[in-house]
């Protein structure tokens, strides 16, 4: 999993010259055409990009910042309402938000 903003540091790191404003066009690019999947983990910025394009889920461990996959068959969801009339039920995207115990 990965963010813009983590690659734009990997490349500053690596002295590669790329703006953050290409990384973010070509990772939405990759999104769209398939390549990667976007999870949004917060509405301030908190998207990141995985190339696992499985059906899976995700623990968010937010004092890391770091998402972790979770199989498919190991989240079982029961009944989920219906969608309004003229909508279909697209996807179910889930995030489990985990802390440590400590």
């Amino acid at each position: 999993h990965v963010t813009a903003e983590s690659l734009f540091e990997e490349a500053k790191s690596a002295n590669i010259c790329v703006s953050q404003a290409t990384i973010y066009n070509t990772l939405n690019q990759f999104r769209d055409a398939g390549l990667l999947r976007e999870v949004v983990v917060d509405h301030n910025g908190g998207h990141y990009f995985d190339t696992n394009l499985e059906a899976h889920h995700h623990f968010y461990i937010e004092e890391e910042a770091r998402l972790i996959d979770v199989p498919h068959t190991q989240v079982a969801l029961g009944h989920l309402p219906p969608p309004p009339q003229g909508y279909a039920l697209d996807s179910v995207d889930i995030t489990l938000r985990i802390k440590s115990k400590t």
